[in-house]
């Protein structure tokens, strides 16, 4: 066995002999919850009691930066400096979690306590992202194990505030930017295209969240006194949502809908396939943009979605025309979509319809601060170096998709330290991520350690796109 193929073989190792599952279960009982007031603290001992020693025993130098933003957590940054004229790379991933939904899990004892069933890890943080950071961080303790060195120099954030909006990160990466600085970054989060196939995603998409109001009047009135001469607010809302979407998912505002994918990118994602697993949902072929496959809606697309819907008392409806009617949306978009014209193009859209009287709420942005769209080109050298080295692993060339169909804080490296940005996600569709029961499946964790120990190798030897330039 070659050098390389010791070091992968490691980091498999690691999760064959029980490692990771052990070291998981210890990040999954911080319940390092964004949401909670309680939570705060515990985000505080994920960095001290886990990060800062893991990172340390590798030969990290580990600071901590408050974060301006109250309520939102610290940042660390790990950093392991081998030589000034080597290549840096930036890791990234995130303590919190969302909330813990503690009475609502069927598997284990609860979110905070790792349960073992079949190939299923269950706990919150196991896919988002505790689960993803173990493994790249143990991937490169593989390499480091047999090689001694990384032959780069490395650093790695890790942020408490994700779950909503990474507010703070930016300021304090704005005000660090020496400390931050690297020639690539390379992290984890998401779910890979089919559980069984190594994905790269180069971006994200981004979303905007907004509510959608119609209040007539106080009060509810009887439906058989007043129905008919009272205008009835869910209806009035309903075409208002029919003037934005058709009933097959196409978006129907102009502003709102991208430039023609891209031949290269149509070429990327002809042979990827969108695959939750066997409990998965599965793909509806007659939704989203004429034309388009499924995997290019959520790859390559915009898409809008009603999350939520209220009017009267669904639970225990009465015979009375509601007083008012709310719905709560979202707009994920990718790069290329004025972001700042997606509610103004909204309002000006309504207008047009006769839908002046629906109003639009954004979020308390104290609250949720959202992420912006962005992404690294797929013909960058990066993108490509990165292609190669995990097909040099697997021996099959991993799905390439031009962003994320999800959103993450992807535009504090692309945009504000000009960084080519490389994901590796180790999760898939079906993980219940933001839900109850949220697991990852041990063989894709086995595939992830040993895609990213081919990563971390590769990024020391001497043909980087850094070290030909």
């Amino acid at each position: 066995m070659t050098s390389r193929e010791i070091a992968i073989a490691r980091a498999a190792a690691y999760l064959d002999t029980g490692g990771f599952e052990a070291e998981l279960a210890d990040l999954v009982a911080i319940p390092s919850e964004r949401q909670t007031k309680a939570g705060l603290p515990q985000r505080h001992r994920y960095l001290t009691d886990a990060m800062i020693p893991a990172f340390q025993d590798m030969g990290f130098a580990c600071q901590v930066f408050d974060n301006p933003v109250v309520g939102s957590g610290p940042v660390l940054l790990a950093t392991r400096i081998e030589g000034d004229g080597l290549p840096t790379v930036l890791g990234y991933g995130h303590g919190d979690v969302i909330h813990g939904l503690d009475e609502d899990w069927t598997k284990g004892a609860g979110p905070w306590e790792l349960a073992r069933e079949g190939d299923r890890l269950y706990g919150r943080g196991t896919a988002d992202n505790k689960g993803q950071h173990l493994i790249n961080m143990r991937s490169m303790q593989a390499v480091l194990q047999e090689r001694g060195s990384f032959g780069v120099n490395a650093k790695f954030l890790i942020e408490t505030g994700e779950e909503t909006g990474s507010q703070g990160s930016r300021e304090i990466i704005m005000a660090n930017s020496d400390a931050f600085a690297a020639d690539v970054f390379i992290a984890s989060d998401g779910p890979r295209v089919k559980p069984d196939r190594p994905t790269l995603s180069l971006g994200c998409r981004g979303a905007v969240n907004f509510d959608l109001l119609c209040g007539r009047r106080q009060g509810g009135h009887h439906s058989g006194n007043w129905g008919g001469a009272l205008v009835d607010p869910v209806t009035v809302l309903a075409h208002a949502i029919a003037t934005i979407v058709s009933p097959t998912g196409k978006l129907l505002i102009p502003e709102w809908r991208p430039d023609p994918i891209r031949p290269l990118v149509r070429d990327l994602l002809a042979d990827v396939v969108l695959d939750g697993g066997p409990d998965g949902p599965q793909v509806d072929p007659d939704w989203g943009e004429p034309g388009l496959s499924a995997v290019e809606n959520v790859y390559a697309w915009n898409s809008f979605a009603v999350l939520a819907i209220l009017a009267g008392i669904p639970e225990s409806p009465v015979n009375a025309i509601a007083p008012k009617a709310q719905a709560h949306c979202q707009l994920r978009f990718i790069k290329g979509t004025d972001a700042d014209d997606i509610i103004p193009a909204l309002r000006r859209h309504l207008d047009a319809h006769g839908f002046a009287h629906v109003d639009i709420a954004e979020p308390d942005a104290s609250a949720d601060a959202g992420f912006t769209a962005s992404r690294t080109e797929p013909d960058d050298p990066w993108a490509i170096w990165a292609q190669a080295s995990a097909a040099k692993t697997t021996g099959v060339a991993p799905a390439v998709v031009p962003q994320m169909g999800g959103s993450i804080c992807n535009e504090l490296f692309t945009d504000l330290l000009e960084l080519p940005t490389i994901w590796f996600p180790h999760s898939y569709a079906g993980c219940s991520q933001h839900a109850p029961d949220e697991h990852v499946l041990l063989p894709t964790c086995r595939s992830a350690l040993t895609v990213m120990a081919g990563i971390y190798w590769d990024l020391g030897e001497p043909d980087t796109p850094h070290h030909r330039s």
